[in-house]
């Protein structure tokens, strides 16, 4: 839902029998209200400020003082899926009934997802305990305020709502709070990653035995015998789908002349790519918790008609299988390149030194450094963040997990190898074409005539591989690859 809401623009609609919920929810918050309870950014400020009242002659005056001051982000700004996958989110959360909120401002959210209305949204300024100063920037766009991009252009809020016949939202009681303290953000930005996760990770299953087909390796640790025999679930999917790939290929014949064991990067790929799996499936099943859950605090109880202060803004639970993401795909990574320069090694391939189509031509030499250069960076984007953390707010918020960094840092390595796994598609394509007269697997073989719709083989001349690289970048990117695999 949230791909296709974010990337797809899906309209967004909300069961009739909640907003009657949402009313009794409201209603519930004045009656704890009015009996003098202590409520959280209700009638009591927040954050080192939790001990100063709120009356209600100042409620209006209190949400707006903490909306602006709590708009603390910076730039970058957020791309336009993001920004819908953080409503989304946070619309969702709302309706765990755990806020108390004004069901109005619910209404509004739900109102700029189906118009179309993305507020500006800067990634940058949260420590990763609720993203208030990140989504302080989506709660003022709801009340008129800051600019957002509506159909393709950047325009003010306030002129987007009179076009669109809409009333800018007035906060009351325990509205500001209940938009701003939430990890959407993180959460809405971690959705979509995964979702592109999966699709890279399935990419490279292919790629790598397009590779072992370059190479002219052996199939034998792929048997499933073995591999249910070691009963890693992603293992064993690993190994399934790479011999579907690979079926029909000549690398099933016996060949005396191929050495008894290939390197571990060739040998490996299905325990290496299956652990990957099996981190991505953890990481999906603790994320798709924080979406479908309320991460509020204080937390509304209604069949107990009470309120409590609460920490379940605390995202260690998903955060963590995210930094455990990015060193997985760090191992994704380095296996790659290893199979890149191996294929360019005749002492390995018994083709032509780097793959060359003939002795004039140098072709992929150089190459070697773009790729492990990005695997450098990678590997220090897979260092974990969520320790450094700083006490913050008096001291009253002593630690935190930088959720948004981390999301940020796999966003960015899965970026970085879709430059590295599309380096080793080309490669694996050259090796490919340069064992002429071979049988190539079903989707294998569908993989280098993808991979030729978008660059030559390398013959005669030597060129400019640059435009080539950014091509299968692309390719991978846009999960062009993946789609016209039809897998």
């Amino acid at each position: 839902m949230v791909e296709s809401a974010a990337w797809g623009h899906q309209s967004v609609s909300i069961e009739e029998s909640l907003w009657k919920k949402l009313e009794d929810s409201r209603r519930l918050v004045f009656e704890l209200a009015d009996r003098g309870i202590p409520i959280y950014g209700c009638n009591t400020g927040v954050g080192w400020n939790k001990d100063k009242k709120v009356t209600r002659e100042f409620i209006t005056k209190f949400n707006s003082s903490m909306l602006h001051s709590h708009a603390v982000g910076v730039g970058p700004y957020a791309p336009v899926e993001v920004v819908r996958a953080v409503m989304l989110v946070r619309l969702n959360g709302l309706l765990n009934m755990c806020t108390g909120i004004s069901p109005g401002i619910v209404r509004m959210y739900q109102e700029f997802l189906n118009r179309r209305i993305h507020p500006l949204l800067p990634v940058r300024g949260s420590v990763g305990q609720a993203d208030i100063g990140n989504l302080s920037h989506i709660a003022l766009a709801m009340t008129g305020e800051g600019r957002a991009e509506y159909h393709g252009e950047i325009l003010p809020v306030r002129e987007i709502l009179k076009k669109e016949g809409l009333a800018a939202a007035v906060p009351a009681e325990k509205d500001g709070l209940a938009m701003i303290s939430s990890n959407a953000l993180s959460a809405g930005w971690a959705s979509l990653v995964l979702c592109r996760a999966e699709k890279i990770r399935k990419a490279a299953d292919v790629i790598s035995c397009m590779a072992l087909e370059g190479f002219g390796g052996n199939t034998s640790q792929l048997r499933m015998e073995a591999a249910k025999k070691r009963k890693y679930e992603g293992q064993i999917k690993t190994a399934e789908a790479m011999n579907r790939y690979l079926k029909g290929s000549f690398l099933y014949k016996a060949n005396s002349s191929r050495p008894l064991q290939d390197p571990l990067c060739y040998r490996s790929v299905s325990q290496v790519h299956g652990a990957v799996s099996d981190a991505l499936s953890f990481a999906e099943k603790e994320l798709t918790v924080q979406i479908n859950s309320s991460d509020d605090n204080p937390c509304l109880l209604t069949e107990e008609r009470d309120i409590t202060p609460s920490a379940n803004f605390e995202p260690l639970a998903w955060v963590l299988p995210l930094e455990m993401l990015s060193i997985a795909f760090s191992h994704v990574s380095k296996a790659s390149c290893l199979r890149a320069i191996k294929l360019a090694n005749p002492a390995f391939t018994r083709l032509t030194r780097n793959l060359s189509p003939q002795e004039s031509v140098i072709a992929f030499s150089t190459i070697q450094k773009t790729f492990t250069a990005l695997d450098a960076e990678i590997r220090s984007l897979a260092n974990p963040v969520s320790m450094d953390t700083f006490p913050l707010a008096g001291e009253i918020e002593d630690r935190s997990t930088n959720a948004p960094l981390a999301v940020q840092r796999l966003d960015k390595i899965l970026d970085d190898l879709c430059y590295i796994l599309g380096i080793e598609l080309m490669l694996a394509g050259q090796a490919m074409d340069l064992r002429r007269g071979e049988t190539f697997g079903e989707i294998t073989g569908k993989g280098l005539a993808v991979l030729r719709e978008k660059i030559p083989f390398y013959d005669k001349d030597d060129r400019i591989l640059t435009e080539d690289i950014e091509a299968v970048y692309e390719l991978l990117k846009e999960g062009t690859f993946l789609r016209k695999l039809n897998i």
